[in-house]
């Protein structure tokens, strides 16, 4: 599977701390920009203090810019962080280097604003789905232990089930309940928007 389906199927919470940590690495760029000589030295000044989702793909950041293109480095960026909030920062850097944008950082104040908005939504769908969760839990465990006792205190009672018809409805209901446990599982996850760059292979190519 692709990086970037990875992150694009992550749980909502894991979603939700990687958008905050966006929004929080975008809001010390645009601080650190009115007292940089530059963009470029704006982002390598971010590498000491960014948050730890994301201090990975920072850190790969600030060694591309001292070996690339600026445009290379942020897109391998981009693509180290898979994410489509990350996207839009990442385009609104690249226009402000090639079109010299004066409004910079009023861009990058409303992508944090958008951050922290999308970061307040996955934070209510992960509170919402909780209680499906532990819903699933209780009956996962409720069942788990009604098989147990059986198998310990009523091992007669499941004779039938060592039949061939019986290994068949066995294997037929465990089945169902598996397939059960997956689609609650997968429900439980948050697909994000296809992301706005491609990835450099393709921009490459």
């Amino acid at each position: 599977m692709k990086k970037s389906s990875i992150y694009l199927r992550r749980p909502a919470d894991d979603q939700r701390v990687l958008v905050e940590a966006i929004a929080s690495w975008t809001e010390s760029l645009r601080d650190t920009i009115s007292s940089a000589a530059g963009l470029e030295q704006a982002i390598i000044a971010t590498e000491n203090h960014c948050p730890l989702a994301v201090e990975e793909p920072v850190q790969r950041l600030v060694a591309s810019l001292r070996y690339g293109t600026f445009e290379d480095a942020l897109r391998r960026f981009a693509d180290d962080v898979a994410h489509p909030t990350c996207d839009f920062v990442v385009a609104a850097l690249i226009t402000a280097s090639t079109h010299h944008s004066r409004d910079l950082s009023q861009l990058l104040t409303h992508l944090s604003e958008c951050a922290r908005s999308e970061c307040e939504l996955y934070l209510r769908i992960w509170v919402s789905r909780a209680r499906t969760r532990t819903s699933v839990r209780i009956i996962s465990g409720t069942i788990a232990c009604f098989a147990l006792g059986l198998l310990i205190f009523n091992a007669g009672y499941l004779r039938p089930f060592l039949t061939t018809e019986g290994c068949v409805v066995f294997f037929f209901v465990t089945m169902c309940f598996a397939g059960s446990l997956m689609w609650m599982a997968r429900i439980a996850r948050v697909e994000t928007p296809a992301r706005l760059l491609t990835t450099r292979q393709q921009w490459v190519n």
